[in-house]
């Protein structure tokens, strides 16, 4: 016959586990995280970081190699990671790709968003934010364009491309308009917003492009100057081109 009291712990024995299990819960001071949780968010961490230092060594070889001849192998070696963590992350070059791709445009899109938050309510500030941001070092430089550069060319054949690659998206080409509808009305000048914001998006476009290529020794500088210069013949009463002299850029 089993005793009913079979299995249990000695009094003392129990005494001395509350004891420890208090000891142990007094070791994490107020507000401090469990050993637990730290660890596993110090593994997000680190998955993040992984990540993102294979993006980033994807952008320097869609730079140096093109995109052809990008490989999982010159990623890893790039980032300084085995091929292994590539493939653990990333599986293929596809999705190493999109991933890329994806971060890029997230990151012009957070760009443009906050330089135009930050010029005020008025459509002439922030219409010359917009084209301003265009030139800012974080997402205008030989490395980054050079990377837009090959996505645009593989954009045609790639659905996934297409929507992830258009230089301008849809809420970026909407602002746009909506900006220049209002400098129409505001200035009374006579032309078509929609036309004008395609216009004046390709020609960004198209000093994005030069910058690439070091046609005609554009630099940041004088593409930002071309660009206000254009906005001062579109908009003369809101941009007047003795105003230009106070031009900055990151």
């Amino acid at each position: 016959m089993v005793s009913r009291t079979a299995g249990r712990l000695p009094r003392k024995a129990v005494r001395r586990s509350i004891a420890d299990m208090k000891a142990s819960v007094s070791k994490t001071a107020p507000g401090e995280e469990p050993k637990a949780e730290a660890e596993r968010r110090g593994r997000k961490a680190s998955k993040e970081t992984r990540r993102q230092q294979l993006i980033e060594a994807t952008i320097d070889s869609l730079a140096r190699r093109g995109y052809a001849e990008t490989t999982m192998a010159d990623v890893a070696d790039g980032a300084g990671l085995s091929r292994g963590i590539v493939n653990f992350h990333f599986e293929s070059k596809e999705k190493l790709l999109v991933a890329t791709l994806q971060y890029m445009a997230d990151e012009y899109s957070t760009h443009w968003r906050t330089a135009t938050a930050k010029a005020g309510p008025a459509a002439a500030d922030q219409l010359r934010a917009l084209a301003t941001a265009d030139f800012d070092r974080a997402v205008c430089n030989r490395r980054k364009l050079a990377a837009w550069c090959a996505f645009w060319g593989e954009a045609k054949s790639r659905p996934t491309y297409q929507a992830l690659c258009g230089a301008r998206d849809e809420a970026y080409q909407s602002h746009f308009i909506e900006l220049c509808r209002r400098l129409k009305d505001e200035g009374g000048y006579a032309f078509d917003p929609v036309a004008t914001a395609l216009g004046m998006s390709a020609m960004l476009e198209g000093l994005w492009l030069r910058l690439m290529m070091g046609a005609e020794n554009v630099t940041r500088e004088s593409a930002l100057d071309a660009a206000l210069d254009c906005l001062a013949s579109v908009f003369p009463m809101h941009y007047p081109r003795t105003a230009t002299d106070s031009r900055k850029i990151a």
